[in-house]
């Protein structure tokens, strides 16, 4: 039971429930009541209060996985959270000064002893290392727009947004294919590009986090 999955499904069911609001009220209260129960669960079950942020992933029979991961951001970043503002505000500070790199999210804290640095070597020891510390330019886009939720997108946040994502943009002339955003980039200093030269959905993230910035 991935974090990110319960959280797009309360996304999913609040936004159902908004849609049917003016259209069907017993369909729309069927779903808003669903969230609701989610919402329990989601916090019940998630939370780490030792931590203060969200576990990764709760097995079928129950066993946490507390690996401090950037799923958990899209808790923060959908259109409708299951957390309290604060909790949300925990979540982005967490992530920020675990996870943030130049280059978007690593994919697992260093501090972890399951942690690889480097994205390198055959490819049985890459797909190791690939969600095991690799970082994620394309993660970029839903931390901007967390980071910029819970400081209620002033002035300040998207200026200091702007310096998250400006290493990225100059990294576009300067490394790998020119105009492009790689797949992937190694966690450890000075992560080099890997993976495909040329990714979509890392220029897309990049491109959505600037419009949330100075659109």
């Amino acid at each position: 039971k991935a974090v990110e999955i319960n959280a797009l499904w309360y996304n999913a069911l609040c936004s159902l429930a908004e849609f049917y609001a003016e259209r069907d009220v017993e369909t729309a209260k069927y779903y808003h009541e669903m969230a609701d129960v989610v919402n329990v669960g989601f916090n019940q079950k998630y939370w780490n209060s030792n931590l203060g942020c969200l576990n990764d992933c709760i097995a079928p029979n129950g066993t946490v996985d507390s690996s401090i991961r950037p799923n958990q951001i899209y808790a923060v970043s959908l259109s409708f959270s299951p957390l309290s503002l604060n909790r949300q505000r925990q979540v982005v500070q967490i992530v920020q000064d675990r996870l943030l790199t130049p280059f978007g999210l690593r994919t697992l804290d260093r501090a972890d002893s399951r942690y690889i640095g480097v994205y390198a070597g055959p490819q049985e020891k890459r797909d190791r290392a690939y969600h095991q510390g690799t970082v994620w330019p394309y993660l970029i886009g839903g931390f901007v727009e967390a980071y910029l939720k819970v400081n209620d997108f002033s002035k300040q946040s998207k200026a200091e947004a702007a310096e998250f994502i400006r290493p990225l943009l100059e990294n576009i002339g300067n490394e790998g294919c020119l105009g492009s955003v790689a797949e992937i980039y190694d966690g450890d200093e000075p992560q080099a590009p890997k993976g495909c030269i040329a990714q979509a959905w890392s220029v897309a993230e990049l491109l959505r986090a600037y419009k949330l910035i100075h659109g």
